[in-house]
């Protein structure tokens, strides 16, 4: 799964990542985002050839359902059944968009012990991971707009810490995924698979990340640790 990410650039560096005008709210990088907060989210204007950017809760709440707690469990969505999930089978034909993000965390466990590592480019670059969305109205009849993560099976810089990993979509995939015009589930499908690992680097992190209070640098900072010496 992915639990908590980080996207630690300004607002200004991923709108031209993302080729989309800088959107009025106010970003601060993020170190330790967790679900059901709001977070920045690229889609592609469904009249013309163009993206743009807003903010939506992590945690897909479908249109159909009675209440938002089910978002708690939709944060993330399985590559292999998302066509096939009523909560998810419609937004992935329809409803697809890019979270940015230039790193993301999961933990190794060893016993009772949860050692926590971030993952990152290999160039520390921002990247995308492919999302889904959908709009919910709360019983006030408010339009709330909500987001899931889709995830596959681990590459080889998972796989011994996680049986899960999120899809990051390639650059050369992004324009195919966001076109609502593309609505071929299985096609769509193909594009979820490992991102490639060579491409891609991983180290260990304090535990301070572990508490979704704690929200600066020191979260995805490596940890160093000293050797000593023989005598």
């Amino acid at each position: 799964m992915c639990g908590r990410y980080r996207l630690s650039r300004s607002k200004e560096l991923l709108a031209e990542r993302f080729a989309v005008e800088p959107d009025d709210d106010d970003w601060v990088p993020r170190y330790n985002i967790a679900p059901t907060q709001n977070v920045p989210v690229i889609r592609q204007d469904p009249e013309q050839p163009k993206r743009f950017g807003s903010r939506m809760r992590w945690g897909l709440i479908p249109f159909w359902a009675k209440d938002a707690s089910i978002g708690f469990k939709m944060i993330n969505a399985r590559a292999e059944t998302v066509a096939a999930k009523p909560a998810f089978r419609e937004a992935i034909r329809k409803r697809r968009c890019l979270i940015p993000a230039d790193g993301f965390y999961e933990w190794l466990k060893n016993g009772k012990v949860k050692t926590p590592f971030c993952f990152t480019m290999a160039d520390d670059s921002i990247f995308a991971f492919a999302g889904i969305w959908d709009s919910w109205r709360n019983p006030e009849g408010k339009a709330i707009e909500t987001c899931s993560i889709i995830t596959t099976t681990p590459n080889a810089l998972l796989i011994d810490i996680h049986d899960r990993m999120p899809v990051i979509l390639p650059d050369d995939a992004y324009d195919l995924w966001l076109d609502p015009g593309f609505q071929k589930p299985d096609a769509i499908c193909d594009l979820l698979k490992p991102f490639d690992p060579n491409l891609m680097r991983r180290y260990e992190v304090s535990n301070r990340v572990n508490l979704v209070k704690n929200d600066d640098p020191a979260c995805a900072e490596p940890v160093v640790r000293s050797s000593t010496a023989n005598v």
